[in-house]
């Protein structure tokens, strides 16, 4: 007999889940299991895990337990340090192995070495990028140091993904045992979610939820409305529902896979053609593997606060930082900026940058506590795309530009000449 948990991570989803699929195949028994993150603060004195996230979460997580209903299983949620209360679920169901997706970033590797330290088996398979990383012409450690070069090998090699798995696998027997633990009530857990009208990714509303079946149902909307075929002209928008794919809050909890996307885009393009703005889509989804990659090369590196290039430090501005959350720094399109993120848990990608570019070079802040404020904020947080893009931004990456600084002026100029976005999010 061979029982063991799937400890779901960032892949919350049944389709297109190699890691599941896998466990099936190995397990007699299986029980599928979540952890929610223990309540705790960053280094800078915040949640690591903000309201918005945790209203997101228990969406997508309510969803995967449905789905897991159907399948006729059983979803056990569970709160506390993974280290802590998996060994717990382990000795009830007297099991010694945990199967999961592979995460290198160094939060969540020490998660998997602590379980590894007190003598169980984890098997860890990464699947949360596009590309395949054995199917690359190049080894992680030569990962090249600028994304450009990373593409153009990508294509010249003729590197495709592959197609996403379709969840056929047989499920292993549910242990009795298991029926004896309880799962934690979400709704007490996450607490009342936000209503904002202003919002851009409304996440009160249904068609916005967590989780796959809302995600799945947004991909075949978003591609037949033809916004696909705009995105490039779109994408630097600053209002609404409709400027950009919005696919980032489910793929970060994994409702939605890379692959997926990829699959249904390629359709579309079969059918309708293709043309820069499906094309820029894929690019934007070839960043994501990149930042994924350099995880995989430079691991904790990425963490330091002089990043990878060795360049000395400023002090942190504690009290610069502070107003820069709370939307009072003065500079009325960065304070808009962070008013939308504290309302909504949702900031476009030019104001991310925008906002970044700012705390860095204008406020002289520590750029480690921005990619944390950003953690506890934002619904679509993903540790590899948010670290990548903070440590670009503060020319402490891979990037050979050193100064990322934005002109708050242009910037105005080019995406809100009317002052609509900053009369949106005065207050």
């Amino acid at each position: 007999m061979k029982p063991a948990i799937y400890w779901f991570r960032n892949d919350l989803r049944l389709s297109d889940n190699a890691a599941l699929v896998h466990a099936c195949q190995q397990a007699d028994q299986l029980t599928l299991v979540y952890c929610l993150a223990p309540e705790e603060n960053t280094q800078w004195g915040f949640t690591r895990l903000g309201q918005h996230r945790k209203a997101f979460l228990a969406d997508t997580l309510a969803d995967l337990a449905a789905q897991c209903v159907q399948q006729g299983r059983r979803l056990l949620i569970v709160a506390g340090e993974p280290s802590v209360v998996l060994p717990s679920i382990l000795q009830h169901l007297k099991a010694n192995t945990v199967y999961c997706e592979a995460i290198a970033a160094p939060y969540e590797m020490a998660q998997v070495a602590a379980l590894d330290a007190q003598g169980y088996c984890v098997e860890t398979i990464w699947q949360s990028s596009l590309l395949d990383p054995a199917t690359l012409p190049f080894q992680p450690q030569d990962l090249p140091l600028i994304f450009t070069t990373f593409r153009q090998q990508i294509e010249q090699a003729g590197t495709v993904p592959p197609a996403p798995l379709a969840f056929s696998a047989t499920w292993p027997a549910a242990p009795s045992a298991a029926q004896e633990l309880h799962s934690i009530n979400l709704n007490e857990w996450a607490g009342t979610p936000c209503v904002e009208a202003r919002s851009a990714f409304p996440y009160h509303q249904p068609q916005w939820h967590g989780g796959a079946t809302a995600a799945l149902a947004h991909l075949q909307r978003y591609l037949a409305s033809g916004l696909a075929d705009q995105y490039k002209q779109t994408r630097n928008g600053l209002i609404g529902c409709d400027y950009s794919s919005k696919f980032s809050p489910w793929l970060a909890s994994g409702a939605l896979s890379a692959r997926q996307i990829d699959q249904q885009l390629t359709a579309h393009e079969a059918a309708n053609g293709a043309n820069d703005s499906t094309n820029w889509i894929r690019f934007e989804l070839l960043w994501r593997d990149y930042f994924r990659l350099l995880h995989l090369r430079f691991g904790a590196q990425l963490y330091r606060a002089q990043g990878l290039n060795g360049a000395a430090t400023m002090p942190h501005q504690a009290e610069h930082f502070l107003k820069w959350c709370q939307g009072e720094t003065g500079q009325p399109f960065i304070d808009a900026g962070m008013r939308e993120l504290a309302a909504t848990g949702y900031l476009s990608n030019r104001m991310r940058q925008n906002v970044a570019s700012f705390l860095i070079h204008d406020l002289q802040c520590d750029w480690r506590a921005g990619a944390a404020w950003f953690e506890s904020q934002l619904i679509d947080y993903d540790v590899y795309s948010n670290q990548g893009n903070w440590l670009y931004l503060a020319g402490r990456g891979t990037d050979p530009r050193p100064n990322r600084r934005f002109n708050i002026e242009k910037q105005i100029k080019n995406y809100d000449p009317k002052h609509e976005y900053m009369q949106l999010w005065r207050d």
